[in-house]
């Protein structure tokens, strides 16, 4: 397995067991040079938003991998670079209204977890 797909593996299981809802993989490769892949999650709620983040964070700091975040001062929209991977996390309503999945899914295809 490629360090990147072991890399989005990682992020998909941890945000899985941490309860994310609604878990979209958009596949990248080949398509723009910012990552390889963009994953992009639920929380039920600001706290569930800011505690997805957290986990994920830890997660992939306790398995060798740098990243960096912005968002989590509000916790409607956290975004984890983790460079192969680009996490979005978002409240379920500040999602319908950036709509990412329907921006990207012209550019890439679009795998649900």
């Amino acid at each position: 397995m490629q360090s990147d797909e072991k890399l989005l593996k990682l992020i998909e299981t941890t945000l899985d067991t941490n309860k994310a809802e609604n878990i979209v993989t958009i596949d990248l490769k080949g398509k723009t040079s910012i990552a390889n892949f963009m994953v992009i999650a639920s929380g039920t709620s600001n706290r569930h938003v800011a505690s997805l983040a957290e986990k994920l964070k830890e997660e992939l700091k306790k398995n060798g991998y740098s990243a960096s975040s912005e968002g989590e001062e509000k916790a409607n929209w956290v975004l984890i670079d983790a460079f192969d991977v680009i996490v979005h996390i978002f409240c379920p309503e500040v999602r319908d209204f950036y709509n990412l999945e329907k921006m990207w899914n012209s550019v890439a295809e679009m795998r649900k977890s």
